[in-house]
């Protein structure tokens, strides 16, 4: 918006002439996330409180967390208004990269509040029912999966996925690439669901993950970077930048509110929000397969589960003390705060690791 307003009156005023970089965009979407987050954070916890949408602890998780329940829940709500708020002023709105982004942001938070609201208000155990919720992710696979087949700005190489630690290597999906956007998107939003069960843990590798997508968007968007790095270049994506930009900023400004001891849960409003869009920021960026690395934390959360059950079902034994795996190193006697320390760690390293593919070929 501001963007559209300011950058076109450069010529009357050289000042507005900042707005045409996308870092002085992407470090203004960071700031202003971070202080809408400490705006907005307490006036909706205290709502939240009145109106008694609280946490209910699910059966299957330690003892220790029972002094959890009662906190506020649906959280989520102050990410993504943090998140968009910076987007919609400081993004460039008609480009189709933040339009997809948007969209995720929105569609997926729409299936999590839903899921929340028939777990918190309704009481239904459960929440939404799984297929239903497969339902809405698959709709915004479709959705996403189909723009980028009939964008121009993707011309050439719509069903290609770029091939980490290989020059110049893109793998071509054909007609699969349409379902491999679905399970990429659902996959991603189920594993930041996974992860979010200790405070502070899964905002906090949702905003290690932004700032490695912050890097690839721009090297990805740049003719001269992308070039030089032989990574795929994509016009326009560099406003991506702008959204991983606020994604942080909200990451770092919710975690005021959601570490030991949380005032707040996001929630699967948050959890499915975050994990959509960073699943769609793959898709986008044509970086699917980086995602498994970028996103390692998030991926050894769901085959920890994967593992368990089919250990479970197939020999009645258990491989770990309890999934998702926060889970079994909080019963090996890490305390919640050593655990979700560690495991940002290993979040950087991945991060790290992942950056470093675009070096390492």
């Amino acid at each position: 918006m501001l963007y559209s307003l300011l950058y076109p009156l450069r010529e009357h005023f050289i000042g507005f002439n900042l707005m045409g970089y996308i870092t002085v965009r992407s470090a203004s979407a960071a700031v202003t996330a971070l202080i809408v987050t400490f705006l907005v954070g307490p006036p909706i916890i205290r709502l939240l409180k009145r109106i008694g949408l609280k946490e209910e602890i699910r059966q299957y998780t330690p003892d220790s967390h029972r002094k959890k329940e009662g906190t506020p829940t649906m959280g989520g709500l102050i990410i993504i208004v943090s998140i968009l708020l910076p987007v919609i002023l400081f993004a460039q709105l008609n480009n189709v990269y933040i339009q997809l982004m948007i969209l995720s942001t929105l569609w997926m938070g729409g299936v999590g509040f839903l899921d929340d609201y028939l777990k918190v208000v309704k009481k239904y155990s459960k929440g939404l029912v799984g297929k239903y919720k497969l339902a809405g992710q698959i709709i915004l696979g479709v959705i996403v999966g189909v723009t980028v087949t009939l964008s121009p700005v993707y011309e050439g190489v719509q069903w290609y996925s770029y091939v980490p630690f290989f020059k110049n290597l893109l793998v071509n999906f054909g007609w699969f690439y349409i379902p491999m956007v679905i399970f990429v998107i659902a996959a991603t939003s189920n594993a930041v669901n996974l992860t979010d069960g200790l405070d502070g843990l899964a905002i906090g590798l949702v905003g290690i993950a932004a700032l490695a997508w912050a890097g690839m968007s721009y090297i990805t968007g740049r003719v001269d970077f992308s070039e030089y790095l032989n990574v795929l270049y994509l016009k326009g994506s560099g406003e991506l930048t702008v959204y991983c930009s606020a994604l942080i900023g909200a990451s770092l400004g919710f975690l005021w509110f959601n570490s030991h001891p949380a005032s707040v849960f996001m929630g699967d409003t948050g959890a499915l929000s975050l994990g959509g869009a960073m699943g769609t920021m793959a898709v986008l960026l044509k970086k699917e397969l980086l995602l498994i690395l970028v996103c390692g934390v998030f991926v050894a959360e769901v085959f920890s589960v994967i593992l368990q059950v089919t250990s479970y079902r197939w020999r009645g034994k258990r491989i770990f003390k309890m999934a998702p795996l926060h889970h079994h190193f909080e019963l090996m006697g890490w305390s919640e705060e050593k655990v979700v320390v560690r495991f940002w760690i290993a979040g950087i390293i991945f991060a790290l690791l992942t950056l470093g593919t675009f070096k390492v070929r």
